[in-house]
C-alpha cells in the first residue's frame, strides 16, 4: 500500500470512529428521553446509567491526564452537559460532576494515585453544607454529621462532606472536605423536590467515621498535580457546569414550541402557533437571547483557558467574569424556558407536557447558591473596582 493510500484508509478509519461515535451519542441522548419520567420517579439517575455516562468519557474529563484522564478543554466538557441537558435537566446536572475531580486535585499526589488505580472514570459526589465540626484526632479526623444537597450520591464511588477544623488549643482554621467511600456513609433520601427530581441530592450522614489526613483536602485548594485543567478557576467552573444545564432545557423549550408551532388549530378556534405574529417574534428573541448567553460563555471560557495555555496567571478581572457566565446563562435559559411556556397556553398546564418538566427544571438550576442574583453584585464590583463580598473570588 503506497503512502497515499495509507493516509487515505487512516482517515477513513478515523472518520469511521467518529461517525459510530455520535451514533452512540444519539442513541444515548434518545434514551435519556426515553427514560426521564423513570429517573424523576426513581428520584436517581441509576448506576447501570452512570456506567453509560462513563463509557461516554463523562467520569474522566476532570481527572488528571497522569492518571489516564483524557485532559478535556473546559468549553468542550461545557458543551457536552449542555448537550446532555437537553435531552434531561436532572441526567445534565448529574453528568455535570464530572467536573468534580478539579476539586479532588487538592489532594496528596500519592491519594489520587489510589482514587484513579482502578480507572479514571471516577464519580464523585458531595454533601459539603452545612460544615460540621470535625475534631482532630492521631492522623486524621473524627467526622460525624449530616450534609444536603448530594446530587448524584447514589450512584458515586466516591463522597465527600464538609467539615470544620476543630482543633484543641488552635482556633479555627479553613473548611476541608474529607473523602469517604459510600460504605461509610448513609445516604438519607429526602429528596422530594418541584423539579431536577432525578438528581438524587439526598443527605448524607456520617457516624463517628475515621477520615485520615491524606483523604481530606481544602476545597478550591491549591492542587498537587500540576496540569492546565489545575490552573482554570475551580469555584468559577464548579458555577459554570451548573449554569449551563439551562441553556440544554432552554434549547429543549424552544424545539418543543416549534414541534408545537404547525399543529392543530386550538379549541378555541385560534389560529396556530406559527400563524400568531407575537409567537414568532417571541421564539425569534428567544433564539438571539440563547445564542448570545451561548457565545458569552464559551467566548469567556475560551479566552480565559488560552491564557492559562499561553502560561499567564488567571487574573481577578477573569475570574469574575468566568462567575459571570454562570449566573447569566442559568437566568437567560430560566426566562427563555418560561416564555416559551406561556406561549404554549393551557396545552402546558398538564403534568405530561415537556413544558412543565423544562418549567420546573429551569427553575431548579436557577435557585442554586452558585448562581444566585448576589453573583451580580460580586461581578458588578469587581468591575468597578471595588472589594467584592467574601468568597467571590
Amino acid at each position: 500500500m503506497s503512502r497515499s493510500e495509507t493516509m487515505e484508509a487512516s482517515a477513513a478509519a478515523v472518520q469511521k470512529e467518529e461517525g459510530a461515535k455520535e451514533n452512540g451519542m444519539t442513541q444515548l441522548f434518545s434514551e435519556i428521553r426515553e427514560r426521564r419520567d423513570e429517573f424523576g420517579r426513581l428520584r436517581h439517575v441509576p448506576k447501570e446509567f452512570i456506567a453509560r455516562l462513563k463509557k461516554l468519557g463523562v467520569y474522566r474529563a476532570a481527572t488528571p491526564a497522569c492518571f489516564g484522564g483524557s485532559g478535556l478543554a473546559p468549553a468542550a466538557f461545557l458543551q457536552l452537559i449542555e448537550k446532555i441537558s437537553e435531552a434531561d435537566g436532572s441526567v445534565g446536572w448529574v453528568a455535570s460532576f464530572g467536573s468534580a475531580s478539579v476539586y479532588l486535585a487538592a489532594l496528596p499526589k500519592s491519594t489520587q494515585a489510589k482514587l484513579y488505580a482502578e480507572s479514571p472514570d471516577l464519580v464523585f459526589a458531595g454533601g459539603l453544607f452545612p460544615i460540621q465540626p470535625a475534631v482532630q484526632v492521631d492522623g486524621g479526623w473524627t467526622v460525624n454529621g449530616t450534609w444536603k444537597f448530594a446530587s448524584g450520591c447514589k450512584g458515586a464511588d466516591m463522597l465527600g462532606v464538609g467539615i470544620g477544623a476543630t482543633v484543641p488549643g488552635q482556633a479555627g482554621s479553613k473548611p476541608r472536605t474529607a473523602v469517604l467511600p459510600p460504605s461509610q456513609v448513609e445516604i438519607v433520601e429526602n429528596w422530594d423536590v418541584m423539579g431536577l427530581s432525578g438528581t438524587g441530592s439526598h443527605d448524607l450522614r456520617v457516624t463517628q467515621q475515621f477520615v485520615a489526613d491524606e483523604w481530606t483536602f481544602i476545597r478550591g485548594g491549591a492542587p498537587t498535580i500540576d496540569e492546565p485543567l489545575y490552573r482554570y478557576p475551580t469555584i468559577a467552573y464548579a458555577a459554570q457546569v451548573l449554569g449551563v444545564v439551562n441553556l440544554g432545557i432552554a434549547r429543549a423549550a424552544i424545539d418543543e414550541i416549534a414541534n408545537m408551532a404547525g399543529g392543530r388549530v386550538a379549541i378555541t378556534g385560534a389560529p396556530k402557533l406559527a400563524d400568531r405574529s407575537y409567537v414568532r417574534i417571541e421564539v425569534a428573541k428567544a433564539e438571539a437571547q440563547l445564542r448570545s448567553a451561548r457565545a458569552f460563555l464559551y467566548d469567556t471560557t475560551d479566552d480565559v483557558w488560552q491564557s492559562i495555555l499561553a502560561g499567564n496567571p488567571v487574573t481577578p478581572e477573569q475570574v469574575s467574569l468566568l462567575r459571570l457566565t454562570a449566573v447569566e446563562v442559568a437566568r437567560v435559559g430560566n426566562e427563555i424556558v418560561q416564555g416559551m411556556f406561556s406561549l404554549a397556553g393551557t396545552t402546558a398546564i398538564y403534568l405530561h407536557h415537556p413544558l412543565q418538566r423544562y418549567l420546573r427544571d429551569a427553575a431548579v438550576v436557577k435557585q442554586h447558591a452558585f448562581l444566585g442574583e448576589g453573583i451580580y453584585d460580586g461581578a458588578g464590583a469587581v468591575a468597578l473596582g471595588v472589594p467584592p463580598m467574601p468568597g467571590f473570588l
